[in-house]
């Protein structure tokens, strides 16, 4: 490790977590409805939007109807994703005449995209036209990052006041999230990434000759826009199978600081939109640094596993002091190579800079502990937030058993009903991580798809099915998912991991919305504190650690033990 690796990394933080607080503050006038400096040009905009959708903005919906809305307009664009993919061949935007996807791999590849996973188990360069990753792929990053975010929306109301019997509109939210946010960010941050050297074009792939005179084909596409909303809706999947490693996507240590800005901005804010929206700052800050906690201490993990360097090549005498630079962009180098990784993780956004697959064991196992827990650190656009709000219920019920007192938070009071489908949402997702690694590891097909033997191999495995059941989408480049089992299997762990947990989340918010809001107490547990702070980390670790440790202590831990003894994998 380096001085100026930590001030790489430092930088990059600060920079979020200084930008976090008025981003949030806008973020939270967006979701109550109010008047920000872009509404008098995209105000119109949304009259209009309004009038073509037959939207009603002022009715209000419960939590059945917010949930019924999210889920019948993400299955509708769902089946379209699919025709789209299946028919890409005979529609426009199609120069290079890529044929249609086959059904099951265009099964995988909606379901992917419809819920924030961008799990790509194809190479985009090849198997997808132009016209898909615009209107089809970039359309679902927009709305998948909007529904993740509405949905932390109907939640952040439940806090609000008492006796709510509303969550707000599902479409009103999604419209202004998409026209007041992710479209503008994007916008700008697409137009510095052209300045920066990425590609923005529909024009076909091009033919050069090289200095032997040998020709060589280069694809190229309208990557900028889609790098863009790719990492601010924490989405993930690239126009290269690269992905932010490609110098097409990522070309330099600038853009790359900028992209794990917009990876982590969104989730940072929403804590602190809740602080805003709950009339009380001081809780959106508790859940902010619990989350920062946990997202520096994987970085700081991730990069002295990896600036140590691999003890086998420094026995043969090579100088450790280059860090493990095995799969890493000599541009980036070790510190942001684990700085992006770890932030991609710690998200839902699954884009890499580096192939996680040559990480050290112990620098492999960060990204996937970090997905294990949830992705809180910040987590997804939205599903972050309301993530670690389901943390901060168990946390608060924990403290209630210790004092025997019945637990509150933000003054409501948290009972049987909404502890159980907490735990219900959280075993959803064990069910599939652990469950789809053991199915997988035991049959034939799913043996077959790893290219490592070993607890490398079982790395491999589970890094996948928590990759797909936590909507993330990274993979260590070990695996083929190009199987049945693995691409009909991964497709319904990513459908439950983002639809089975949110449902039961929403029903948590509509129980805690009707509830009166009752004033604090002398026994009222504070939960704007260092203390809970603590206890909330603590609670998403030992979780973490109850339901996961023992397959990552055979996998990643287990080869850790036996790098040192002399033996890869």
């Amino acid at each position: 490790m380096t001085l100026f690796g930590w001030a790489e990394i430092a930088l990059t933080l600060a920079l979020v977590f200084a930008a976090a607080f008025p981003v949030g503050r806008y973020l939270a006038s967006v979701l109550e409805g109010g008047r920000v400096f872009l509404s008098p040009v995209l105000a119109p905009v949304e009259r209009i939007t309004w009038r073509l959708c037959g939207i009603d903005p002022s009715r209000q919906m419960g939590w059945k109807a917010y949930a019924f809305a999210l889920l019948v307009l993400n299955a509708l664009h769902f089946l379209l994703l699919y025709v789209l993919l299946r028919l890409q061949f005979y529609l426009p935007f199609n120069p290079q005449g890529v044929p249609g996807m086959p059904p099951a791999l265009a099964f995988n590849t909606a379901a992917s995209f419809v819920t924030n996973t961008n799990w790509q188990a194809y190479a985009p360069e090849s198997q997808i036209s132009n016209g898909a990753q615009m209107f089809g792929l970039t359309v679902h990053m927009f709305l998948s990052a909007a529904t993740g975010i509405a949905a932390a929306a109907a939640v952040m109301r439940a806090f609000a006041a008492g006796g709510l019997q509303s969550l707000g509109n599902f479409y009103v939210d999604v419209v202004r999230i998409t026209l007041y946010v992710l479209l503008p960010i994007s916008l700008v941050a697409a137009v510095l990434l052209v300045a920066s050297g990425v590609p923005q074009t529909l024009a076909p792939f091009a033919t050069v000759h090289t200095i032997s005179g040998a020709s060589q084909t280069i694809a190229r596409g309208p990557v900028a826009f889609m790098e863009a909303i790719k990492e601010l809706g924490t989405n993930g999947g690239g126009f290269f199978n690269a992905n932010s490693a490609h110098p097409f996507e990522d070309p330099t240590a600038l853009t790359n600081i900028l992209e794990t800005w917009l990876i982590l901005i969104i989730g940072f804010a929403l804590p602190i939109s809740f602080g805003h929206i709950v009339r009380d700052p001081k809780q959106g800050r508790a859940l902010f640094w619990a989350m920062a906690v946990l997202l520096v201490a994987g970085v700081a993990i991730a990069y002295a596993a990896e600036a140590g360097g691999n003890p086998l090549l420094t026995h043969l005498g090579v100088s450790p002091a280059m860090g493990n630079m095995e799969g890493k962009e000599v541009r980036f180098g070790v510190p942001l190579s684990a700085l992006f990784n770890v932030a991609a993780t710690g998200t839902s956004c699954g884009a890499v800079a580096a192939a996680t697959d040559s990480f050290m064991p112990i620098g492999g196992l960060v990204p996937l502990f970090l997905m294990q827990l949830g992705e809180i650190a910040p987590g997804g656009v939205g599903s972050g937030f309301y993530t670690i709000v389901v943390f901060a219920l168990l946390a608060v019920f924990v403290a209630g058993l210790m004092v025997g007192r019945t637990p509150e938070y933000l003054g409501k009071k948290v009972q049987a009903h909404e502890i159980k489908l907490a735990m219900l949402a959280v075993l959803v997702l064990t069910l599939f991580i652990l469950g789809g690694a053991s199915l997988s590891l035991v049959l034939p097909s799913g043996v077959a798809a790893l290219a490592n033997g070993g607890p490398h191999g079982l790395t491999e495995m589970l890094y996948a099915w928590t990759s797909a059941t936590e909507n993330n989408g990274s993979a260590m480049a070990g695996i083929s998912a190009a199987t049945p089992l693995l691409l009909y299997g991964q497709a319904l762990a990513m459908l439950f991991g983002r639809f089975a947990f949110l449902i039961p989340v929403l029903a948590i918010a509509g129980a805690l919305a009707a509830k009166p809001k009752l004033p604090p107490s002398p026994g009222t547990f504070p939960t704007h504190g260092l203390l809970f702070v603590g206890l909330l980390v603590g609670v998403i670790v030992i979780l973490g650690g109850l339901q996961f440790m023992p397959a990552d202590a055979l996998g990643p831990l287990a080869e850790h033990y036996v790098l040192l003894a002399g033996k890869t994998y």
